[in-house]
């Protein structure tokens, strides 16, 4: 119920400032782009979405350099930044939104931890990029990573 709460109130909001998004996701693999259109009407403001699961991808279709994940990883603030204004311009809307992290149960390590996330968004006006450690089972990670993202885009969408 709070999800679609959360879902509700985005649709409502980008509508309502008639403004357009799209989402690059990798550990949430396309699950915040599906939150974003289940309602009728979400064709509006929602653009593109891109599940750039692997580095090669995030490479190949959102042209991050490789030095910058090679440098700070695929789970980082600076690919997730990255991500978003890339996603961004690639889709020419008001807000890019990424999602990296580490969903588990593999993958974590004593720096980076399975549940480590990191939201940015991108907009015209700036950019910003959250970390979280998120606890719980993969699913569990990916559904509040989504959801965390739908809270970052309520406080952006103004």
């Amino acid at each position: 119920m709070i999800m679609r709460n959360f879902v509700k109130q985005t649709h409502i909001r980008l509508l309502k400032s008639n403004r357009t998004i799209a989402t690059a996701e990798s550990c949430t693999a396309g699950l915040l782009s599906s939150l974003l259109t289940q309602f009728s009407g979400s064709s509006k403001y929602f653009i593109l979405g891109v599940a750039t699961y692997s580095n090669q991808a995030k490479k190949a279709i959102l042209g991050i350099p490789v030095s910058v994940i090679r440098k700070n990883g695929a789970v980082s603030k600076e690919t997730a930044l990255s991500m978003a204004q890339n996603v961004r311009k690639l889709a020419k809307t008001d807000f890019g939104v990424s999602i990296t992290g580490i969903a588990g149960p593999e993958g974590g390590s004593p720096q980076k931890p399975v549940g480590t996330v990191f939201i940015a968004i991108s907009a015209k006006h700036g950019n910003t990029c959250k970390k979280f450690l998120l606890e719980g089972n993969r699913s569990k990670v990916r559904n509040q990573a989504a959801l965390k993202a739908l809270q970052l885009i309520n406080k952006t969408v103004k």
